[in-house]
């Protein structure tokens, strides 16, 4: 038997991604978005309201970055989501973590998190339909702490997830299947 139950946001798992920008000053802005996606191959799409200080930021400096978050820095992780750069502007001093940046956009990349994706923004897309801003990925790197064999090993990465059914943040990192394969046996 199935239970009606209360939320919307059922989406299991969401991923926690840190999206990074400077400020008007220089200084480094860095929020949690759980509400982000491949968009095509080499674009992403974060569904982020105008209210942010992040999507002020990536209007003006038409660049971001998209780092996947890791059970290493869960704290720092939701300290970006719990305060707001509209209330305490160098939010990012206050993590303890470093930048670097990026050569290719005008955007940090944050050191300590395993998988950075370096975009250049698109558009901001806020019709009733819209999804909020859209970014073209133009470099991928990844820290050699989770790399083998020159590939990520996401096991290695400790990627987090966010249960929006208790808010939650879950590790990913048991390998379960071969996409593309196992679904095999079935066809006929």
């Amino acid at each position: 038997m199935r239970k009606k139950i209360s939320t919307t946001e059922a989406i299991f798992p969401m991923p926690v991604l840190m999206i990074a920008t400077y400020n008007e000053d220089g200084t480094i802005d860095v929020m949690n978005a759980a509400w982000g996606m491949m968009l095509e191959r080499d674009e992403v799409v974060l569904n982020l309201s105008e209210s942010h200080r992040t999507v002020k930021n990536i209007k003006e400096r038409k660049a971001f970055t998209v780092s996947i978050a890791d059970s290493l820095h869960v704290k720092e992780a939701d300290y970006f989501g719990v305060v707001s750069a509209n209330q305490v502007p160098d939010k990012f001093h206050q993590s303890g973590l470093t930048a670097t940046k990026s050569s290719l956009v005008d955007a940090p990349i944050i050191n300590e998190f395993p998988i950075c994706m370096e975009c250049e923004f698109i558009e901001y897309q806020n019709d009733p339909t819209g999804c909020g801003v859209v970014g073209k990925i133009v470099n991928v790197t990844a820290d050699e702490r989770v790399m083998k064999d020159n590939q990520v090993d996401i096991s290695l990465v400790k990627a987090i997830a966010f249960d929006p059914y208790t808010h939650g943040y879950y590790q990913v990192t048991e390998r379960v299947g071969e996409a593309f394969h196992d679904g095999l046996s079935l066809k006929k």
